[in-house]
Formats: C-alpha cells, structure tokens, sequence
C-alpha cells in the first residue's frame, strides 16, 4: 500500500528515468491531451462504480483516477504543493 504522496513521487521518478517499458512514461510522452482524455474515462467508470457495481469496484476505480491525476499533474509540471494549497 502506498499514500498519495508516495505515488507522486514514485511517479516522477519513472518520468526521470525515462523507461521505454514504462507505460507512464509512454503516456507522458503522448501528452497532456491524451492523459486528460484517461482521467475523463476514469472518472466516469469510478462514477459507473459506485453506482452500480459496489465498494471494491469503486476503490479500483478510484485508485485509477488517482494514478491518471498525478501522471497529469506531472506532464502539467503541477506539484503536491500546488495542490494542496489550493485545498
């Protein structure tokens, strides 16, 4: 189990390390346009989720929309702090 902020970073370093394997480093490279487009699809299947098909669904679908935030916070140089500022 990680936090939030545990996968920021773990985030950013695949984006430093630039791993070819790496999907989040192949989605960093396609962009903000297309990151954006996931965190859309995420939001509405953890909104499908919690409508109809339950907690654990949910969650899952959560923890989804999350990792696409954060990778979206990095491709738009977006930090924690940023963030949490404005919370």
């Amino acid at each position: 189990m990680k936090t939030f902020d545990e996968l920021y970073v773990e985030l950013q370093g695949k984006k430093a390390y630039a791993d070819v394997e790496s999907g989040t480093t192949r989605l960093l490279q396609q962009g903000v346009h297309a990151i954006g487009k996931k965190v859309v699809e995420e939001a509405a299947e953890s909104w499908m989720a919690a409508e109809f098909e339950g907690r654990e669904r949910t969650a899952e679908e959560i923890a989804q929309l999350l990792y696409f935030v954060q990778v979206l916070m990095i491709a738009s140089d977006v930090s924690l702090d940023d963030v949490y500022h404005r919370l």
